[in-house]
């Protein structure tokens, strides 16, 4: 193979590029607008919202003393992982749906069932979403009370306190409409300013002397200038049609 072969280079000029997309500024502000508009169309009439709702548990070692110390509680926010495991375990969301004959399996409703705490305390929080904010208000404490139990079971736990019960909900958590108004906007903007680029890139003709010059480094000897047949009034001369060519061509044979 020749080690001396020509590869071909694109050059991207970024002046060039920036003038292209500001010659269609009014263009891709003119999508983006477009797009946000539709995407917070769709968020608010096509999108079913989404309540939460949150209750929040205190829970108590065995054999613990009054003063409660640093690392007890270090030793509490070690163990949210296993809190967090307990609450959405199968044996507790089973039981949620069997007591409020749910319509759903545990999967499901896993899925729906979110646990977090603050850091350095022990107060856990568990989180339920649903589309009716009544049904995510009775779950959540559904869930507290079987987890509640299931705890005290399992890790041996002197006590778990309700800190606070389910709310009802009466704001949706999502979807939020100004963040997906943002989101289309942006997103409009971007693939108008893409496929704007993309035409400038793929556009390989030769518009001007400096193309001939920069792309086939060739330089030009004469520039021919596109003119329009005029009058001596300077005035465009009228075509003349093929009905009356052919029609002076009629009578020139007759």
């Amino acid at each position: 193979m020749d080690e001396n072969r020509e590869t071909d280079v694109v050059e991207i000029d970024l002046l060039e590029v920036i003038a292209v997309l500001l010659g269609r500024f009014w263009l891709i502000l003119g999508v983006g607008i477009l797009t946000a508009f539709s995407a917070f169309l769709i968020s608010r009439y096509l999108i079913t919202p989404i309540y939460e709702s949150t209750t929040k548990i205190y829970i108590l070692n065995k054999n613990e003393n009054t003063a409660v110390t640093y690392s007890d509680v270090q030793l509490g926010s070690q163990l949210t992982k296993d809190y967090r495991e307990l609450i959405g375990s199968r044996y507790v969301l089973e039981e949620v749906i069997r007591n409020l004959e749910l319509d759903m399996d545990y999967k499901k409703l896993q899925k729906k069932v979110s646990v977090s705490t603050q850091e350095d305390t022990r107060v856990v929080s568990i989180t339920v979403k649903d589309y009716d904010p009544t049904v995510a208000m009775t779950i959540a404490d559904s869930v507290r009370e079987a987890a509640g139990r299931h705890i005290k079971d399992v890790m041996d736990i002197d006590a778990v306190n309700m800190v606070e019960a389910a709310n009802f909900p009466t704001e949706k958590a999502s979807p939020s409409y100004m963040r997906w108004t943002l989101l289309g906007g942006i997103l409009g903007c971007l693939v108008v300013g893409c496929v704007v680029l993309a035409g400038v890139l793929l556009d390989d003709t030769i518009k001007s002397s400096e193309d001939i010059e920069k792309y086939l480094e060739l330089s030009t000897l004469a520039l021919i200038p596109m003119r329009e047949n005029l009058d001596k009034g300077g005035r465009k001369k009228k075509k003349t049609t093929d009905k009356k060519v052919r029609k002076v061509q009629k009578h020139g044979r007759g």
